[in-house]
């Protein structure tokens, strides 16, 4: 075994015998004895349910663009793990990883001989992340949270130039809870005192929560709307949009991808970039510049991703997201006068029973095929077969292996269709693994 394969599979195993999060006290002491780097580093912290990754991939583009030298910290990975630690917007070296995996691994050792537990497999990740990010040198920081907020591993931070939150919908509910508020609840808990907080302001159970907690930290507020964006046209490399800056002026830009819920998170980042200080004394026409040629070149795979023509990769994996996949899926589908085959999965804990049912009744579908992920958290195929045939007069197909399903219809598709993958994160990992190996990639 290698170096590297050695580290990976450290990684990988680490959540079968590690299933207890450390409090945020104890990851505070870990990075104490790191030397807190964390401190030194001016930091953009990023929560929500859905579109937290295409944020980051934003920020990142535009920060490059202005001559910054910019770490970002996301998840979950699609093929390789590096593709977490993104340095100057590309995957960390192997090189960079595997000393930042060597430096943890030390104080793990040194940090358990003293009685603390090994980390979780995200707070390792995340200690990994600050490491390189400090070694490298990094001046910004994109902080992307796991799953909620409140309790997240990110969250330790204290001095974040600004938080984000993104759109919110019900996901991880047996974990954050079973109502958009309390689940608005826990993302708000990224909020610290005196520090701007930019929030999706489309739900008003959401704007409520997060507007209460701002309040009483004293953190000013900005609520990003359908008011403060326009949509010029959509054509088939992306859509053209005006999005309203803070002193009220439009700034005209592209965004590639024909997803329109990308112009939100596109209105997100740059209310963030705004009030994060970093380019306050920055000539606005020069701003701009700065702004229309890092979202001209943002990429977010696996985000309504035209893979091959016609073939379409998109990792909605709950009910908000599918709602929003639908909405651009069925605009492509009539601006190119086509119907629609549709690849599902889904793991378990997800809810979906209601994102089929949205798919089967919203899209115009002639074809499903449901596959099993290679995950012990995939869903038995036999249930999402089932819940697409019931009541639906689609034809569905049921496979074992997302490789055979994709490859399937793949062969299928025709002049008259498009094929859109959708459900898991997972799945459009696998997916791009088949791409790979299939010569597509």
């Amino acid at each position: 075994m290698t170096v590297k394969e050695a580290a990976v599979d450290y990684l990988s195993q680490i959540p079968m015998w590690t299933r207890k999060k450390n409090s945020l006290e104890d990851i505070r002491i870990f990075l104490k004895e790191m030397g807190e780097p964390d401190e030194g580093m001016k930091i953009i912290h990023v929560a929500g349910t859905n579109g937290k990754g295409s944020v980051c991939a934003f920020l990142q583009s535009v920060l490059l663009k202005a001559g910054y030298r910019v770490g970002t910290f996301t998840s979950p990975h699609l093929l390789e793990i590096r593709e977490r630690f993104m340095i100057q917007g590309e995957k960390t070296s192997w090189n960079v990883f595997l000393d930042s995996f060597s430096t943890v691994r030390v104080l793990v050792e040194k940090m358990m001989d003293k009685g603390y537990n090994h980390p979780s497999y995200f707070e390792f990740l995340f200690y990994m992340a600050l490491s390189m990010f400090q070694k490298e040198k990094m001046e910004v920081v994109i902080l992307e949270t796991g799953m909620g907020g409140r309790l997240d591993t990110t969250n330790v931070i204290r001095n974040p130039m600004v938080a984000v939150i993104t759109s919110i919908s019900l996901d991880h509910t047996e974990i954050l809870g079973d109502t958009i508020e309390k689940i608005a609840m826990e993302k708000a808990g990224i909020i610290k005192e005196g520090v701007p907080v930019v929030y999706d302001g489309n739900d008003q159970k959401a704007v409520s929560v997060i507007k209460d907690r701002a309040s009483k930290l004293h953190s000013p507020c900005y609520s990003m709307d359908r008011h403060a964006y326009t949509i010029n046209n959509i054509n088939e490399t992306g859509i053209h949009a005006s999005l309203q800056k803070k002193e009220g002026d439009f700034v005209s830009l592209f965004i590639p991808s024909p997803a329109d819920y990308q112009v939100r998170n596109g209105l997100l980042a740059l209310r963030a970039l705004e009030v994060s200080g970093l380019f306050e004394n920055e000539n606005p026409e020069v701003f701009n510049q700065w702004l229309i040629s890092g979202y001209a070149s943002m990429h977010w795979p696996g985000r309504m991703e035209e893979v091959l023509p016609g073939v379409f990769l998109d990792g909605a994996h709950n009910p908000g997201g599918i709602e929003a996949f639908i909405k651009t899926a069925a605009d492509l589908c009539m601006r190119r006068k086509k119907r629609a085959f549709v690849l599902f999965s889904a793991v378990i804990g997800k809810d979906h029973h209601k994102m089929i049912h949205k798919i089967t009744r919203l899209l115009p579908l002639d074809l499903a095929a449901v596959a099993h992920i290679s995950s012990e958290r995939g869903l038995k195929t036999g249930i999402l077969f089932e819940e697409f045939e019931a009541p639906h007069e689609c034809e569905v197909e049921r496979f074992e292996e997302v490789e055979e399903a994709f490859l399937s219809m793949l062969r299928n598709l025709d002049e008259g269709h498009l094929l859109f993958c959708v459900g898991s994160l997972y799945l459009i990992g696998e997916i791009k693994a088949v791409l790979r190996r299939n010569g597509y990639d």
